[in-house]
């Protein structure tokens, strides 16, 4: 089975992150994000995957490469225009990249829904599209799915199959909300639909062509486990937290001893530090007497935490330094920041790669910097 996944947009909601760094290619954890949804692909049997991109298309290529290992092999599509969602499976065809099904996944999401559950549903009704559905506790916020036989049998016809997509409602009022099911940004898709996407121009899939698939084979089924769009700063620590305390199944929680932590080998944690899990301390990272770390706290590669400085809460993204007494709380820190001594950051705060923080500074609730910037 094909995957092609939607990883061309600029990720906007989590700038200034994004600013230097494509999304899918930010840490997350341990990993790049988008190696997620690849090990993700993989142990659900996909063998191929083609991932559509555009702005940073290099910076993904270095930081996925090519694949196999073990897991899929990856090819590339770029954009040289934005497509949106349904734009670059035309370009994908009209490269001879996709067979005659195949799977269409949103890059910006974490998930362990079960793709062969999705698959087998989509065999066993005939569908030309299936999408998959995942129920919401505030389904305000977002699209709504209505299916024939969907929660609240939402009026479907006598001659509606089970499954059969019956309509969407785009952000509805509250008295419109008769269902919880959203789509979940994964579709198994026959080829036919192709045919419905004009060439050379942006497309989205959601509004322009699944619409025009309601009552001519488009099927809803609804998966259960994790998920989550993590396309902002919030989700975003959310979604590291949830990896961390093992609330989705992923290859980086397989790492996690007893208590909840990975503190990899070749750093300098000072034996009168803390670390309160859940946590992650990795190789090259440094950490002064008295400092304290967690609980929910991610240090990555090469940074460093002065004596008696706190970081809780938070992630710190490769070659950034805090300085001796300085506190970071339920915030981003980009790679190479500066954090002075006893500055104080957050809680919410997103700091852009590169910034620097003087000592003594104060970053208060969802304080931004550009990469590059300094606050004294």
């Amino acid at each position: 089975m094909q995957a092609l996944i939607l990883a061309g947009g600029e990720g906007t909601r989590l700038q200034p992150l994004t600013l230097t760094m494509p999304k899918p290619a930010i840490q997350l954890v341990d990993r790049p994000f988008l190696r997620y949804m690849l090990d993700w692909l993989g142990h659900c049997g996909v063998e191929e995957v083609i991932v559509a991109s555009g702005f940073g298309a290099d910076e993904l290529r270095a930081a996925l490469g090519g694949g196999g290992d073990g897991g899929p092999m990856i090819s590339y599509i770029e954009e040289a225009d934005p497509l949106g969602t349904g734009g670059p499976l035309r370009l994908a065809a009209e490269h001879g990249a996709l067979g005659e099904r195949f799977l269409v996944l949103n890059g910006d999401v974490l998930t362990d829904i079960d793709l062969g559950e999705l698959m087998r549903a989509h065999e066993e009704s005939g569908a030309v599209a299936t999408l998959a559905l995942y129920p919401v506790d505030d389904p305000s916020a977002y699209g709504l799915v209505r299916r024939a036989g969907g929660p609240q049998g939402p009026g479907e016809t006598a001659q509606a199959t089970t499954g059969e997509v019956l309509e969407f409602l785009e952000k509805p009022d509250s008295g419109d909300i008769d269902t919880n099911e959203i789509s979940a940004g994964a579709y198994v898709l026959d080829r036919r639909v192709l045919d419905l996407i004009p060439p050379g121009r942006m497309v989205s899939i959601e509004r322009e062509v699944f619409p025009r698939l309601v009552g001519d084979g488009l099927y809803g089924h609804r998966l259960d486990g994790y998920w989550m769009d993590i396309g902002t700063p919030e989700r975003y620590l959310q979604a590291s937290w949830d990896i961390l305390e093992e609330r989705v199944q992923t290859d980086a929680g397989a790492r996690l001893d007893g208590a909840g932590l990975i503190v990899e080998k070749d750093g300098g944690v000072d034996p009168t530090a803390t670390i309160q899990p859940p946590a992650l301390v990795e190789a090259g990272v440094t950490v002064g007497a008295e400092a304290s770390i967690g609980p929910r706290a991610v240090l990555a590669r090469g940074s460093h935490l002065g004596d008696g400085a706190v970081v809780s809460g938070s992630v710190i993204l490769p070659g950034s330094r805090i300085g001796s007494r300085a506190s970071v709380t339920e915030s981003i820190i980009a790679p190479d920041v500066q954090i002075g001594e006893r500055a104080r950051v957050g809680p919410g705060a997103v700091i852009g790669e590169g910034a620097q923080v003087d000592a003594g500074a104060e970053l208060g609730e969802g304080a931004t910097l550009a990469p590059g910037e300094l606050v004294s």
